[in-house]
């Protein structure tokens, strides 16, 4: 299997670096957490971040740049997950895996946000578990737990197969690393994450989770045919592994594509297995059928490469891209800027230190950017009164209106006052406003 990681990770990065010009939302808001964390600001402390911790460190191990050393980035991680999976499964696994994490929705492969960095500690976990090393397993849920809040059904796949106090004790070890970060963590990322969980814009979510299932099934149609052929020999505790991780899957009601990252692990794992018993001729057929994803995604990676991104759903950043130009030639290293709705890439694009506790506008609006283009549902009872309230003590030199062309009624102006600023640039999609006239009101931007 070693030298087949090297041509596995050829193909991964290959595949990545047709994306190396673009920065989608997705790693956009980890790696602007992480710019704000090199400028000496701690996450949920000096600025507000709904996601667990490690989601946002993993991108300073490069100093959260954009650009080929983001992708090199992935394409070794991809790599870790596919020698992880070969351990599980076997060498067809670590194929299969680079693949699925290769070709698929761009923002959901390309991006390592926090349901793509699940992957790698929820096969070590597994890994672990099954040949007997409990305190291990349980500390890699433990890992798993810090990139993401799904780390507990992680570490309920682990005890599958080490029902153990050890399993428990190694992930019990990393708790205090959660519990040091205080109420505002927990605040963030746990109260907020499951209010957000609790509601969804999905109008009919059985017949929502049915049609992506399928459309999921028919891309992966390889490993789930492969993992499913030998049904018969699949034991109690894989049926529970999968349930497991069909049930996250279903958690928010949301079904993204990035969400079956989970569910993949565990079909690709059974997958692998069946492959390597198939007769040669049997297991060429269902490989061939890798052929599907590679078919539908391949040609607009081959378009990125050429250097055409003339694509719907690139509009958005291109803007951002936009925006983000003008701000870089025009502002000074010391500036602030606060990007009004869920515009990421502007912040991460300008790295520019946040002016504001808040990276984006949901928790002051009360509004999930899921629905925010098109609806004004506010959510009650979640205190977003009072930190706009405390929004405008805070004075950043450059202000982006990132929804309010899109969305009128939560235009930024209706939120924060502009007195002293200058409309400077409007895009399709952003208003762009600079300080030109202080107020002198408060510059200490933390989380109270």
């Amino acid at each position: 299997m070693g030298r087949q990681l090297y041509l596995l990770f050829a193909v991964v990065l290959a595949v990545r670096l047709t994306n190396l010009r673009i920065l989608w939302i997705e790693e956009a808001y980890p790696m602007t957490a992480a710019i704000q964390m090199l400028q000496g600001r701690l996450p949920y402390v000096d600025f507000w971040f709904d996601k667990p911790p490690l989601s946002a460190a993993f991108y300073l191990l490069w100093g959260a740049s954009p650009g080929w050393v983001l992708r090199l980035a992935g394409a070794l991680y991809v790599t870790l997950c596919a020698w992880l999976a070969s351990r599980l499964g076997g060498r067809y696994a670590a194929w299969l895996l680079a693949i699925y994490l290769s070709f698929g929705i761009p923002s959901a492969v390309m991006a390592l946000a926090p349901d793509l960095l699940l992957v790698a500690p929820h096969l070590a976990a597994v890994w672990l578990a099954q040949t007997g090393r409990p305190w291990l397993a349980g500390l890699m849920s433990g890992v798993a737990l810090l990139a993401h809040t799904k780390g507990l059904i992680v570490l309920a796949a682990a005890l599958l197969w080490s029902p153990s106090w050890r399993t428990l004790a190694g992930f019990a070890a990393l708790l205090p690393l959660q519990a040091v970060m205080g109420q505002a963590y927990w605040q963030q990322v746990w109260w907020w994450g499951r209010v957000y969980s609790s509601t969804t814009f999905v109008v009919n979510p059985l017949l929502e989770f049915v049609r992506r299932t399928g459309n999921w099934i028919g891309f992966q149609s390889a490993a789930v045919v492969a993992a499913f052929l030998g049904y018969r020999q699949i034991d109690w505790r894989h049926w529970a592994w999968l349930g497991l991780s069909l049930a996250s899957v279903a958690m928010g009601l949301r079904f993204f594509p990035r969400y079956y990252f989970f569910l993949l692990v565990p079909v690709v794992v059974l997958a692998g297995r069946a492959l390597e018993g198939m007769p040669r001729n049997w297991r060429i057929a269902v490989m061939a059928l890798t052929l599907i994803p590679v078919a539908r995604f391949a040609p607009r990676d081959v378009q990125l490469a050429l250097g055409n991104e003339r694509w719907d759903d690139l509009a958005l950043f291109h803007d951002s891209r936009e925006i983000a130009k003008i701000i870089q030639e025009r502002a000074s290293a010391k500036d602030t800027i606060f990007v009004w709705g869920y515009r990421p890439d502007i912040d991460a694009l300008t790295r520019l230190r946040g002016g504001t506790p808040y990276l984006e506008s949901q928790p002051l609006d009360c509004v999930f950017a899921d629905r925010h283009l098109r609806e004004l549902k506010t959510m009650p009872n979640l205190g977003c009164e009072d930190r706009l309230k405390r929004l405008r003590e805070y004075e950043p030199n450059w202000l982006v209106d990132g929804l309010g062309p899109s969305n009128p009624r939560l235009r930024l102006e209706a939120y924060y006052p502009l007195q002293g600023y200058e409309l400077i640039a409007r895009t399709p999609s952003a208003y762009l406003y600079r300080l030109v006239l202080p107020q002198n009101r408060n510059l200490d931007a933390r989380v109270r």
